[in-house]
């Protein structure tokens, strides 16, 4: 063997006396069969140890198996292009065929070995999961099976370890199986992108699901993945932060990947602005925050956090008229309209949890298109009902009618940004104008008003009252308002600029220019429908968006390279005006494209760019785990299996896609190891 530092055979010298150099990190991305000894300070090639293939002068050794402290790109590059490198890719890669055939070979012996009773157990469990099937269900279930002649079940191997009573056991084998796939991906992916959606239960229990994002090198294609479920307790503010880290060290996510964090819930918002978001960039130094860009519905603020008194009020007067019209009658069949909100938004009034109705945009307009049926249904009562009568007084109320129009104005911009951050394609060009435009609406809606707010007070017909001159009644489609003085309607005026600014501040929180900026910067590189019209034009674009992207992520890009590479790229992506962003991204990098050689520091860009947690898949998975979740409590003692359970229904393939031949064997390892600790208690 050659020793650390000499020269060996068929290599020149590595180390540079005069100059003191030092390994880049970044060097990594760019050549994936680089590895870094920490302790000895030796860079190695991870192919050519492996096949240790002889060069021209009859050895094994060189720089790059040994190690070399030669720390210049130009030496990467030479021997990238080196005979003996070429050589050990070629061996290694025969290696890998040889090993894949005999792999395929031994899973299927294994599949025909794996007894066919276990693996019906674990199908039907596996099927419970999925479809949300009750575990009291499984012995019933596997008794039908029975009974319709399953030759696998018949056999009586199963009995003594695969039965209801081990369902949690198996779950977990079953989840350890698609978690491993996950580190694998993790592992894989160059960036990671982290969703953490808060969810409270009917008893107010708190819990954090959370999600990832990532990217795959060998297609550049996307996945969200559901990482996990944990219970979180009450009034401790760290317990977010403290519980992503758990997520980080067990899933292997070195800090650095770490590039982005989407967290969702109110609450969340709060910890944000007290120090967790902050915690965790200190440990993750490219990390990003972007809240609430998946799950729409946390887009607009709860009464909760606005801190204005009416809208609590308001809340309660429209839960009291739900509820009280809940079920249909003959008499109030005139309703229909908020029955059916119900089931659209699927909405349980039998929840302990207040529903926030100034959130629920159906839920307002059919108060809105309901109300004068409402104010004559009550009228009829309120002599028998001092329910009815309270609630007719307070929808006479002008301030109740006028705050219906607000939200009648406001909900449909959030509905529109909701919509916008599901599309699967999105243009991440138009979030910056989107958000400001959002912004500037909401401001001159103070001002001016809103359209429903201006038709009201235009459909508002006035009659002087008789006993009092200069007093007048106002009228609202035949009905009179009450609380119409000017001290009252000065009070609205108030009280409609305290919600709109309360709800514009909130939005602006929640996208910080910072924010904004970032992502308006990878539209401008990244998205080839973003560029000038002609070649002529295109010189000097980009330039300050580049700058802003490589300041921000100067630890993994080459900032020189990268500016000096970006008039070809231009013209490369120019020529690309058919490709979408995420198109163009995926080019960029997917590993064996010509792209992903040529601009290596667009590469690792474009994969930062494609982890942001955004698309209606995740959406869809987020909302999947806030169902389960919200269902799974009734299910599981505290968070016992939850997870598992979650883990199967949210990501797990189809059945005969699963690999029941590997949960086995975790499933019996497991039993293995409970038994064996059984014994020595």
């Amino acid at each position: 063997m050659v020793p650390p530092g000499k020269k060996p055979a068929g290599e020149t010298s590595n180390s540079n006396k005069k100059c003191k150099r030092y390994f880049n990190e970044h060097w990594k991305e760019e050549f994936t069969w680089l590895e870094f000894d920490y302790e000895r300070k030796l860079m190695f090639c991870i192919e050519c140890r492996q096949a240790l293939v002889k060069n021209k002068h009859g050895k094994a050794e060189n720089a790059f198996t040994v190690g070399t402290d030669n720390f210049q790109r130009h030496a990467l590059l030479r021997h990238v292009t080196s005979g003996a490198h070429r050589q050990a890719l070629a061996v290694n890669r025969e290696q890998m065929a040889f090993e894949a055939r005999g792999h395929a070979e031994l899973r299927s012996v294994l599949k025909v070995e794996v007894n066919p009773a276990k693996v019906a157990v674990l199908t039907t469990v596996y099927w419970m999961a999925k479809e949300e099937i009750l575990d009291e269900k499984c012995s019933s279930l596997l008794d039908l099976q029975k009974f319709n002649l399953c030759q696998a079940l018949l056999a009586s191997e199963h009995s003594e370890r695969y039965h209801a009573g081990s369902l949690r056991d198996m779950q977990a084998a079953m989840a350890k199986v698609l978690h491993n796939e996950d580190r694998h991906r993790i592992k894989a992916s160059p960036f990671v992108g982290l969703v953490v959606d808060e969810t409270v239960d009917a008893m107010e229990h708190r819990s954090l699901a959370v999600f990832s994002t990532t990217v795959s090198p060998c297609s550049g294609q996307t996945s969200a993945t559901f990482l996990g479920s944990f219970e979180l307790l009450a009034g401790e503010a760290a317990t977010v932060t403290g519980k992503v880290g758990e997520v980080l060290r067990a899933f292997g996510i070195p800090a650095m990947k770490l590039t982005w964090l989407s967290a969702h819930s109110a609450s969340l918002g709060a910890e944000r602005r007290s120090g967790a978001g902050t915690a965790l960039s200190s440990l993750c130094p490219l990390l990003t925050e972007m809240h609430c860009l998946s799950h729409g519905s946390s887009l607009l603020p709860t009464h909760s956090s606005l801190s204005i008194e009416y809208l609590q009020k308001y809340e309660t007067t429209v839960d009291a008229i739900y509820r009280l019209y809940s079920s249909p009658t003959g008499e109030s069949s005139g309703l229909q309209e908020l029955w059916s909100v119900l089931d659209l938004c699927e909405i349980d009034l039998g929840s302990p949890r207040a529903i926030c109705w100034t959130s629920i945009f159906p839920a307002v307009e059919a108060i809105d298109s309901s109300w004068p049926t409402l104010v004559l249904l009550l009228e009829n009562e309120a002599e028998r009902s001092p329910v009815a009568l309270g609630l007719c007084q307070e929808l006479k109320k002008f301030h109740f009618v006028a705050f219906t129009k607000i939200l009648l104005d406001v909900l449909p911009i959030f509905q529109k940004l909701s919509r916008f951050f599901q599309i699967e394609d999105f243009d991440l060009s138009i979030l910056k104008p989107i958000v400001s435009a959002t912004a500037t609406t909401l401001q001159a809606q103070k001002g001016s008003s809103g359209q429903n707010l201006q038709e009201f007070l235009s459909a508002m017909t006035e009659h002087p009252r008789g006993e009092r001159e200069g007093e007048s009644r106002l009228y609202y489609k035949g009905v009179e308002l009450a609380n119409c003085s000017p001290g009252h309607l000065q009070h609205f005026e108030h009280l409609k600029d305290s919600y709109l600014e309360s709800v514009r501040g909130s939005l602006l929180d929640r996208f910080p220019s910072g924010v904004l900026e970032a992502v308006s910067s990878f539209s401008a590189i990244f998205n080839p429908k973003c560029y000038p019209q002609t070649l002529e034009d295109i010189g000097t674009y980009g330039v300050s968006e580049l700058n802003f992207l490589l300041q921000a992520y100067s630890q993994v890009v080459v900032s020189e390279r990268a500016m000096s590479d970006f008039p070809l790229f231009k013209r490369i992506v120019f020529s690309l005006s058919q490709l979408s962003f995420r198109d163009l991204c995926v080019k960029l990098v997917y590993s064996s494209s010509e792209m992903h050689e040529l601009f290596p520091d667009f590469a690792v860009l474009a994969a930062i760019a494609l982890a942001l947690p955004l698309g209606s898949v995740l959406a869809k998975k987020i909302s999947r785990g806030r169902e389960l979740l919200k269902r799974g409590r009734s299910r599981c003692t505290k968070d016992e299996g939850l997870s598992n359970l979650m883990k199967i229904a949210i990501d797990g393939p189809a059945i005969d896609e699963f690999d029941f031949a590997l949960a086995i064997e975790y499933y019996e390892s497991m039993r293995e190891s409970g038994f064996i600790k059984t014994q020595v208690k």
